[in-house]
C-alpha cells in the first residue's frame, strides 16, 4: 500500500478534491469529489513520483520531474483526466 506524502494531500487541497490510499491494484491514489464520489485512481506502484524523489534528493525529484512532464505532455493537460489528476497531485 502507498503512503500518500503531505505535497499530494496539499495539492490535492488546491483542487478540491478527496484523495485516500487506493485499493486498486498496482494503483496509489484514489481520487474522490467533495461529496464522496468517486471520480478516478492514479499512480502506479511500481513507479516513485516527484514527493518520494524529495524524500531522497530534491534535484533528483527536480530531474525527475521535469523528465515526467516532457514524456506525458499530451495526457497531462487534458483536464480532469487520469493524466492531469497525476500531474497535479503526483508531480
Amino acid at each position: 500500500m502507498y503512503i500518500i506524502k503531505k505535497y499530494s494531500y496539499d495539492q490535492a487541497k488546491k483542487l478540491n478534491v478527496i484523495i485516500q490510499p487506493s485499493n486498486k491494484k498496482n494503483k496509489k491514489i484514489d481520487i474522490f469529489n467533495k461529496d464522496g464520489q468517486y471520480i478516478t485512481s492514479i499512480g502506479n506502484l511500481f513507479y516513485d513520483d516527484y514527493p518520494t524523489y524529495l524524500q531522497i534528493d530534491k534535484k533528483l525529484a527536480e530531474d525527475r520531474r521535469r523528465l515526467y512532464k516532457i514524456r506525458h505532455e499530451k495526457d497531462r493537460k487534458i483536464k480532469y483526466s487520469k493524466g492531469w489528476f497525476s500531474d497535479k497531485i503526483l508531480w
